[in-house]
C-alpha cells in the first residue's frame, strides 16, 4: 500500500482538509500505514498535480479541503482490485531472534522481553481507539473494525509469543 492510496481511500469517503486527513491517519490507519505531516502534505500536492484529487474549498489561513476526482476514484478502484497486495517477507526483528545465540542468555531474554513490551504498548494503543472505531457506522468504521481486529489479534499473538520465547532461553 502506498500513502497515495490511503489518501485516495479516505477522500473517497468525502472531502477533507490535510489536517483532517492527518487525524484520520492517526486514529484509523496508523496500524496499517503510518504517515507524518510532511509526507501527507507532499503526497496531497502530488495527487493534486496528477489530477487524482482537487481543491474543493478554501478557508481561513489557507486551509484547503480536497476531494477525489473521477480519475482518483478509478485509480483507487484499480489498485484495490487489480494490483496484488505486497507481502513483505523481511523482518529485522526476526532475523535478530534467529541469531540470539550469539549474545548472552540474559541479553537474549531482555531482547525478547522488549519485543513483548513493544507489542503490549501497540495493543494498548489499539484498544484505546477500539470504542471510537466501533461506534461509527460509516464505511471507515465498518471496514476499519476489520483492520483494527487484525491489529489487535496480531499484537496479542506477538505478546504471547515473546513471553513464550523468553521462557525458552535458559
Amino acid at each position: 500500500m502506498s500513502l497515495r492510496h490511503g489518501l485516495l481511500g479516505l477522500l473517497a469517503e468525502g472531502p477533507a482538509s490535510g489536517y483532517d486527513l492527518l487525524k484520520s491517519f492517526e486514529i484509523s490507519l496508523a496500524n496499517v500505514w503510518p504517515a507524518t505531516q510532511s509526507q501527507l502534505y507532499t503526497e496531497l500536492n502530488k495527487l493534486a498535480g496528477s489530477g487524482l484529487i482537487e481543491v474543493v474549498a478554501e478557508g481561513a489561513r489557507g486551509r484547503k479541503e480536497y476531494g477525489i476526482t473521477e480519475s482518483g476514484l478509478a485509480e483507487l478502484r484499480h489498485w484495490m482490485t487489480e494490483v496484488p497486495p505486497q507481502q513483505v517477507h523481511r523482518s529485522d526483528m526476526l532475523l535478530r531472534v534467529f541469531f540470539l545465540g550469539q549474545i548472552t542468555g540474559p541479553a537474549a531474554r531482555s531482547y525478547l522481553r522488549h519485543l513483548g513490551e513493544v507489542a503490549a504498548k501497540g495493543l494498548e494503543e489499539l484498544e484505546g481507539i477500539q470504542e471510537f472505531v466501533e461506534s461509527g457506522t460509516e464505511n471507515l468504521s465498518v471496514y476499519g473494525r476489520l483492520a483494527l481486529e487484525y491489529g489487535l489479534r496480531l499484537h496479542r499473538t506477538q505478546v504471547e509469543w515473546a513471553q513464550w520465547a523468553e521462557e525458552q532461553i535458559r
